[in-house]
């Protein structure tokens, strides 16, 4: 089954932020509470964990792209 992960709401003042970096790849395996990426906020840079556990299967943004809260960014496949 394929889970998609979207961009989760990390700042209480803006819903847009730039992607910073991927610390997964796709065809990697992971679990639930990985981090799969790091979102450069305004004033930080913000680690995002896996919700699934499975393999990633796809990545829909490369560092520097602007995201917005709920974008989709990567798909999960889970077992």
């Amino acid at each position: 089954m394929l889970k998609e992960v979207h961009m989760p709401k990390l700042s209480p003042k803006s819903d847009d932020y730039f992607f910073g970096k991927w610390l997964k790849n796709v065809g990697d395996e992971v679990k639930e509470g990985d981090v799969l990426f790091e979102v450069e906020t305004e004033k930080a840079v913000s680690q995002v964990e896996s919700q699934e556990a499975g393999v990633l299967k796809e990545q829909n943004v490369a560092t520097g792209d602007e995201t917005k809260v709920d974008d989709l960014v990567a798909t999960i496949e889970t077992k």
